[in-house]
């Protein structure tokens, strides 16, 4: 019985440590503040990338419409400077998933993903999607 404690303990501090690694992670902008070069629609296990014209207003767009999400926050870069990524964070773990926009002339290039795992459960590929049909008037 006493082992059994011993084992059940452990396996919850690991838990917890685990769960505060993920909350507490530091976010390094050289990896996540990026798009990929010359990104073209695609979904991808962990992650989706779209493209659309917005006009050059899109960002700005964007960014209020990111603003209003739940548990999301700009994360590094500003519309002034033509790209920002924002960290969405799961509701129970803190998972974060990252979401990189830049203007580019009239068009918009979206990176959703995460950082955690191979494969997101499409939550990535819903919010862009979601942010992208509000975008429309």
């Amino acid at each position: 019985m006493r082992r059994m404690m011993v084992i059940l303990w452990l396996g919850v501090t690991l838990v917890v440590v685990a769960m505060g690694y993920v909350r507490l992670a530091p976010s390094d902008p050289g990896k996540w503040h990026r798009m990929p070069d010359a990104p073209r629609a695609a979904d991808f296990a962990n992650g989706v990338i779209r493209v659309v014209d917005t006009g050059g207003d899109g960002l700005a767009r964007l960014d209020r419409i990111a603003g209003a999400t739940t548990h999301t926050k700009p994360l590094f870069g500003s519309v002034g400077e033509g790209m920002v990524t924002y960290v969405t964070r799961s509701v129970v773990f803190g998972f974060p998933d990252y979401t990189t926009a830049r203007q580019v002339g009239e068009r918009l290039e979206i990176h959703g993903r995460a950082r955690f795992g191979k494969s997101d459960l499409g939550v990535n590929r819903a919010r862009v999607e979601g942010w992208i049909d509000a975008l429309q008037p």
